[in-house]
Formats: structure tokens, sequence, C-alpha cells
């Protein structure tokens, strides 16, 4: 069994969550930005079997694909191209950064930190990864 990487894609930034390898528990490893997100990939998949990848799909509340979208398929295309033997997977992520906010709000975390972009996105890249393995969970009930 591999691991499940998730990315939160952005335009500057890109969050990167992965679970252990038995699947059980996310963890964010941090945040790259995008135009090196493939070069961390390339290095990523050279060291850790990689059963799944999962991409957060920037949807509105209307279930139609935002602004942000024109960065993301673009993204989607190339990791296809460069990684065709990696099984790709989109999860909605409408709503990740607010929770992440809240999350970190939760967490105690002080103003300052939950401010940091490149904190929200890794934590953004977790939640898509949990939500994800959640929805995986309940398929098999």
């Amino acid at each position: 069994m591999g691991r499940i990487l998730a990315i939160d894609y952005g335009r500057k930034r890109v969050g990167v969550a992965v679970t252990d390898p038995l699947q059980i528990i996310a963890t964010k490893i941090g945040t790259i930005r995008a135009h090196d997100i493939f070069d961390f990939l390339n290095d990523y998949f050279n060291k850790e079997t990689v059963e799944c990848v999962v991409v957060g799909y920037p949807t509105t509340l209307r279930n139609e694909a935002s602004e942000s979208i024109r960065y993301v398929n673009p993204f989607l295309k190339q990791f296809q191209k460069k990684y065709p033997d990696i099984p790709l997977e989109l999860v909605d992520e409408r709503f990740t950064s607010s929770i992440a906010h809240q999350t970190m709000r939760e967490a105690g975390l002080k103003k300052k930190d939950r401010q940091n972009k490149e904190l929200v996105d890794a934590v953004s890249a977790t939640l898509i990864l949990q939500t994800y393995m959640e929805q995986k969970r309940n398929l098999r009930l």
C-alpha cells in the first residue's frame, strides 16, 4: 500500500499533504512554490511509493468551476502527461481555506500565524486529503 499525496494548487503556492504508508493519518508536508512543484514531485515519487494523488478542485457554490480553475487545469494536464501511471483524483475544495482558518483558530494559533498564507495552504491540503480519505472509507461501508 502506498501513500496518498494531496495538493492544494494555487497560482503562487501549492499546499502539500500526505498520508502515512497505511493511509490512516493525513499530515501536512508544507508549501512549495508553484513553479517548483514538478521538481518536488519528481523527488518525492523517487523516494516514496504513492498510490494516488488528490488535487483540490475549485468550484463555486453553484457547483461551477471557479475563476482559479484556469491555474489548476493546466497543472492537471501536465501532471497526467508526466505521470500517466499515477491515478489522479479530484476533491471539491470549496470551503477548505475557511475551514483551515477555523481549525487554526481553534488550535489556538495567534492571528499573525493564521494570516500566514503558506500555513493556510498546507492546512488546506491536509483537509483535502482528509476529505478524500473519509469519502473512500464511506464507500467501503
